[in-house]
């Protein structure tokens, strides 16, 4: 029996790497992209034999065409596609640079773009299987200091419901929201290792907890197993009932 092949974009560190590290759990060979991150790259393969990295912009279109040419000729096509590489770079509009704006869109919604459609009629010749782009709830819900960001993330689900259209019956696509999730990256960005920073984000979130990575990876099972075979072109959110739309 042929290996099942799954790929995910940003998958050497925290939730994708939680990605990476479930999908190996339920039998597939993944290739983890990453842009920069070479330690956890090199953390990613040892601790989990079944991964392998690849260093790759998903900014670009013709690297991502050149790696995906790559990673189809050694693996063939993926069962699975996990879209989960992004980058915040917040301030505010008023003060935000061509570079600020097009590396965030470049990023989170071009690379979408660019990934799927290097890998997506391979996916189809070999008969179908799942995507999955990693949202964000900031893609409904505006905030401040985060034009580039909310517009890429809002833009990702609009390409997930065009792609689910288009690229049916064969595949399905769908949008996996995360709520606050704990992350390095997260405490960092939001100062949760402040104790009152940290309460305060917990007081708005009805199960007074952040996720794990591994919530979100179950949710990622969810949505590339046989339970979710009659959902495509929707938006799972999970996060604790933060927002409630």
């Amino acid at each position: 029996m042929a290996e099942l092949l799954a790929v995910v974009t940003g998958g050497t560190r925290g939730i994708g790497l939680a990605f990476s590290r479930r999908l190996t759990k339920l039998g597939y060979r993944v290739v983890a992209l990453y842009r920069a991150d070479l330690g956890g790259a090199a953390a990613a393969e040892h601790l989990d034999g079944a991964i392998t990295t690849m260093r790759l912009d998903v900014s670009r279109s013709a690297p991502v065409r050149d790696g995906a040419r790559d990673i189809l000729a050694a693996h063939g096509a993926p069962a699975v596609l996990v879209n989960n590489a992004g980058v915040n770079i917040d301030r505010p509009f008023l003060d935000m640079s061509d570079e600020d704006w097009e590396t965030v869109i470049g990023t989170n919604l071009s690379g979408a773009f660019y990934v799927t459609r290097a890998f997506a009629p391979a996916m189809l010749d070999a008969g179908g299987g799942s995507i999955i782009n990693v949202g964000a709830t900031t893609g409904i819900r505006p905030r401040r200091n985060g034009a580039n960001y909310c517009a890429s993330k809002a833009g990702l689900l609009q390409l997930t419901k065009c792609l689910a259209i288009e690229l049916a019956p064969a595949i399905r696509v769908n949008a996996l929201i995360p709520g606050m999730t704990a992350t390095e990256e997260l405490a960092e960005r939001f100062g949760l290792r402040d104790p009152a920073r940290l309460a305060a984000v917990l007081n708005e979130i009805p199960q007074q907890r952040l996720a794990s990575a591994d919530d979100i990876a179950d949710a990622l099972e969810f949505l590339v197993g046989t339970q979710s075979s009659y959902l495509t072109g929707q938006k799972l959110i999970v996060d604790g009932g933060q927002f409630m739309w």
